[in-house]
């Protein structure tokens, strides 16, 4: 599979997506939200992400070693790597082994920013991880309909997730201007497919095996530093 720079990927199963283009234009409801490498500096961001990283949900932000992850809730890779990896990361994460640092990104579609703006509703909530895991595990067709702001509502509900004031931020997409600046975020550091991960600012070279296998994942882990 080739990417936007014309290098094979070495990856068959990962999300080709480019975003070396000056903007991506995305349907929202009945408007057009257009995402391109310029921050919105008024976005409403949530209360655990950091404008430094990247907007990403952050976790344990003063301890090292970084890992950053690039996803999009509908991609079936990004799925992969969290039935493979998702459990190692929630352990850094929850056991504050290290700084892990979540960048949902909307390339999939519409759908796709009614998930990200939902995983920001739950990270106000404390349930980000949970919500995380049930998305990736109930993951349905790419813009099926599944995810609409209801189906949001209905699927974060099922792993517990739930509230007026939840329900509210989904409705109103909340963060979706968070959600464009995220995407700005990785086109400017050239992701350009899904999922992406760095460690310590050094991308995961697919041609490891790292991104569909633990115990690569694992090593790579181990040599940055975690015990």
């Amino acid at each position: 599979m080739v990417n936007n720079k014309g290098k094979s990927s070495g990856d068959p199963i990962t999300r080709w997506l480019v975003i070396g283009m000056v903007a991506l234009v995305v349907v929202v409801g009945a408007g057009i939200t257009i995402f391109n490498n310029t921050s919105k500096k008024a976005a409403v961001i949530p209360s655990a992400a950091s404008v430094k990283d990247g907007y990403g949900i952050v976790f344990n932000g003063d301890l090292t070693p970084v890992i950053d992850v690039w996803e999009d809730f509908q991609c079936p890779s990004c799925k992969v790597f969290e039935s493979t990896n998702g459990a190692a990361l929630k352990a850094l994460a929850v056991e504050k082994k290290a700084k892990v640092v979540f960048h949902p990104l909307s390339f999939l579609g519409p759908e796709s920013v009614f998930a990200a703006n939902g995983a920001a509703c739950a990270a106000d909530e404390g349930k980000f991880l949970e919500y995380h895991a049930f998305m990736y595990a109930n993951q349905p067709a790419e813009n099926s309909g599944a995810w609409s702001n209801e189906g949001i509502i209905a699927t974060a509900a099922a792993a517990g997730i739930t509230g007026a004031e939840f329900e509210a931020c989904v409705k109103t997409g909340k963060y979706s201007d968070w959600v464009g600046n995220v995407g700005s975020e990785g086109s400017k550091q050239n992701v350009n497919s899904t999922p992406t991960v760095f460690i310590n600012g050094k991308e995961i070279d697919r041609k490891t095996g790292a991104y569909y296998s633990a115990s690569e994942f694992m090593k790579l882990l181990v040599a940055a530093g975690i015990k």
